[in-house]
């Protein structure tokens, strides 16, 4: 039997909750699911930059491990594109590092080191949904 998978460090919520093939006609049951911990893959190495090395460290998981989740996320992606359907960013085995929050009223993202101050520091308002609870419910 092979060992429980880890939890994967996310350091930042995903600013999307997928993308859509536009000019193909939707069809509910065309979409491919991206893990979360997939997305950070892709936005570590290709968007940030980062070796393979500093990526692991970054998410707290093996290089190799690195390696098999970014070659899944790629292939993933290349089959949305060429096939024409829509990714959708959920589910996969992650935890955040902080506490993330969404302000309904400003529609801004960010994170709070202590939670006893649950306010948006973009416009004051206390009208936040947490995103750790939000995405831990949609795994």
């Amino acid at each position: 039997m092979p060992r429980q998978k880890r939890s994967r460090l996310i350091l930042t919520p995903p600013s999307i909750q997928g993308m859509t093939a536009t000019g193909i006609p939707k069809r509910s049951s065309e979409k491919i699911s991206l893990f979360f911990e997939e997305y950070e893959t892709i936005r570590l190495l290709d968007y940030q930059g980062l070796t393979q090395e500093q990526a692991s460290t970054h998410m707290q998981i093996s290089r190799p491990t690195v390696t098999r989740v970014y070659e899944s996320a790629r292939r993933k992606v290349a089959k949305a594109m060429n096939e024409g359907k829509d990714l959708i960013v959920r589910g996969g085995k992650f935890h955040f590092d902080d506490s993330w929050f969404h302000c309904n009223s400003c529609n801004a993202n960010f994170s709070i080191k202590d939670d006893s101050e649950k306010k948006c520091p973009v416009c004051g308002s206390t009208d936040l949904i947490s995103l750790n609870e939000f995405y831990s419910a949609s795994v």
